[in-house]
Parts: C-alpha cells; structure tokens; sequence
C-alpha cells in the first residue's frame, strides 16, 4: 500500500480512482465495509482502491486538544487499512486551513482534479467541507456535475448492543466499560494497545515472584480497571498473559499502570514495544489482606486465562 502524507506530492491523477473518506478510528467491521465497496468497484472500473483519513484527529484540532481517546493510533490503523486490500491510503495533515476548505473546493480541486475520483464510497451521515456544510445530497450533486459516482453504503447493525450500529462511539463506550468481547465483535478482532515496556516498581517478579511488564500508554483509550486475559503480541509471536489495569489498591500507592504477565516467558522486555490484546475481563481490581492472599489470586487468574485463552493458541 502506498501512503501519502502531503496531497501536493500528488502530481497526477490516479486511474480511476474510488475512495472512501473518515477517521477510521478503531478500522471496525463497519469501516471494513467501506473499504470492500471501495475494493468492489475500483476493481470493477480497473481503478484505483483508495482511503483518506486525517491526522490528527479533527476533532482534537477543533476544539484544541478535546477530543475521545483513539481506538487505534495512527500506527495500527494504518497497518489494518494495509490488511484490508487497499492500494492507496492519503492522510492529510488536518489543519484549521484545511478545515476551512469550503465543500465544493474539497470535491472539485481536491477529490476530482488532483486525485482523479470516479467514485466515492461514503456512510448515510458523511459530512465534509467548512463547518460541515457538505452532505450526501450536495456531494450528489456535485457528482452530475462534475461525472463521479456516489455510493452510499448502509450501515451495519450490531448484534452485541440492542441492535446499534457500529460505530467507534460504541466501542469505545464497550471498551471502557470493559466489556472486551462485545467490543471485538463490532471490531472484527480483539481490542488492542500497544506500548513500550517500562522500568516499574520491581514488586513483580521479586516481591510477588511473578513478573510483569509495565506499559507507557500514549494516547490510545485504555479499558475500564480490572484484570484480563490477554494475548501478548511480540517479536512475531503470541503469549497468553493476564493484565492488570489500575492503581494496585493492595501497596496503597494510587500510581495508575498498566502491568502484564507474560505466561512461560522468560526474555527481558524493557525499552520494547510489546502489543497486548484483550481477551475477555476476569474480575475488578481488589485490595488483598496482603502480600499471601494477593499471589494467590494473581495464581487464580493465571488459571483463568489458561483456560479462556486456550482455544486461540489450538493448531
């Protein structure tokens, strides 16, 4: 997949091109649609399969640094838009200059001379141009005019919320409110983050003779407190863990961390970057009589994931 960050590198037009346009945050199975429309019909025109998303978020420009934790960082969604088959992903720098753009300056000198659009691939409720002015009927518009062709897809409804539509709002209420699987199912995969394997407070491996890996988050959204199973992802393997969100209520230290025991692995992991899936929530966190009681439910969770995690590691 070819990536462009800078729409002035762009010096022709690509053949026919079919694209679709949103953040993409979370690269659900409702974003996946889109793409295999998008797939569908550049194949049909022998064209060009593209997707556009911003960076930042918009919202995070908008409203200056207000904006929902993200589901996917730049990193991983570009990497899930890759997997999806598309050939071209054009991020543009979201600025306030860019947000300015009026609707008919943004599909006519952008989307149809620059990029050289013959199809567009958008949800029921896309907005775009100046304060939003734009919307399907005007992109619609546009189109007689200017000879593209809108396809607007239909939603995809949720099985896992009372019939919802996916969408990242709903996952990332999912997400928080830890309820992992019904995240992954809207996701199409198990709800990831990912980070780099810190120095913590050594109570791990000699204190509780169980060691973990300590994880800076950046600026992705972090599930509700509590203890999963989870699949650790590093060095093109996977290990099945458990992960402990929270503020080890057992110490008294009210530090926030994100610790994780790797199941029979023994390599040393500081300074990096590990990816850790979500599985399923074993419990809430708790605060333990002490040091004998809290092993032995650290024990019990391990058990725990063994059992929920087993099916996943079957050949």
């Amino acid at each position: 997949m070819e990536i462009i960050q800078d729409i002035e590198t762009i010096k022709e037009p690509f053949p026919s091109a079919v694209i679709t346009i949103g953040n993409f945050d979370g690269v659900h199975i409702g974003h996946q649609a889109l793409f295999h429309e998008v797939l569908e019909r550049a194949d049909a025109l022998g064209g060009t399969a593209i997707a556009m998303t911003f960076e930042p978020h918009p919202i995070r420009v908008i409203t200056r640094n207000g904006h929902p934790p993200l589901i996917t960082l730049y990193e991983q969604k570009t990497e899930l838009i890759e997997k999806a088959g598309i050939d071209v992903l054009i991020c543009i720098p979201f600025t306030m200059d860019f947000a300015a753009l009026s609707a008919r300056i943004f599909v006519e000198d952008i989307l149809v001379r620059r990029i050289g659009m013959k199809a567009i691939v958008v949800g029921q409720d896309y907005t775009f141009g100046n304060r939003r002015e734009g919307n399907v009927k005007l992109l619609k518009r546009y189109a007689e005019e200017l000879d593209f062709e809108v396809i607007v897809a239909d939603w995809i409804q949720s099985s896992t919320v009372d019939n919802d539509r996916i969408s990242s709002t709903a996952i990332r209420e999912l997400v928080m409110d830890g309820q992992m699987e019904k995240a992954g199912k809207m996701l199409g995969r198990d709800y990831q983050i990912r980070g780099t394997v810190a120095h913590g407070r050594d109570r791990g491996g000699k204190l509780l003779g169980i060691p973990t890996a300590n994880i800076n988050l950046q600026d992705e959204l972090c599930p509700k407190v509590g203890v999963y199973a989870v699949i650790v992802q590093y060095d093109g393997q996977r290990y099945s863990g458990v992960a402990n969100i929270g503020y080890s209520p057992t110490f008294d230290d009210h530090v926030f961390t994100v610790e994780v025991h790797i199941l029979d692995f023994k390599k040393d992991l500081y300074n990096q970057t590990i990816m850790v899936n979500f599985v399923q929530r074993l419990r809430d966190e708790k605060k333990f009589s002490g040091i004998a009681e809290l092993v032995e439910q650290i024990k019990q969770d391990i058990g725990d994931a063994r059992e929920i995690l087993a099916p996943h590691f079957k050949i």
